[in-house]
């Protein structure tokens, strides 16, 4: 069984983890199934709103589908789920994406 599959199955027997919806929406991605990776990602932010790490790959995604504008929305709302959560590492990660989406540069490098 393919990873895809053994996922989806999981999935179907757990349809409310947040990690497996995840875990499929970023193997649709590596397939470069595009349609079936954003309609994960948009189920994972209405559905699985806390999931944090959901918006730093999705708001890389949408830059890569040259929807920076979008992207920037998708940053500033993990941020706001970060600070929510008290995740500061995502935080900083997503701040981060965020500035270098803006065009701002990052002066720790």
């Amino acid at each position: 069984m393919d990873r895809l599959t053994q996922l989806l199955s999981f999935v179907a027997e757990s349809p409310q983890d947040p990690f497996l919806k995840y875990a499929l929406t970023m193997e649709y991605l590596k397939a470069e199934n595009m349609k079936k990776a954003e309609e994960g990602f948009k189920d994972l932010v209405e559905n699985f709103s806390d999931y944090v790490g959901t918006y730093y790959h999705y708001g890389k995604f949408l830059e890569k589908e040259n929807n920076t504008e979008e992207a920037l929305k998708i940053y500033q709302l993990g941020m706001q789920v970060a600070r929510n959560m008290r995740n500061m590492h995502a935080l900083g990660e997503l701040q981060n994406a965020y500035n270098l989406a803006s065009g701002f540069e990052d002066d720790d490098d």
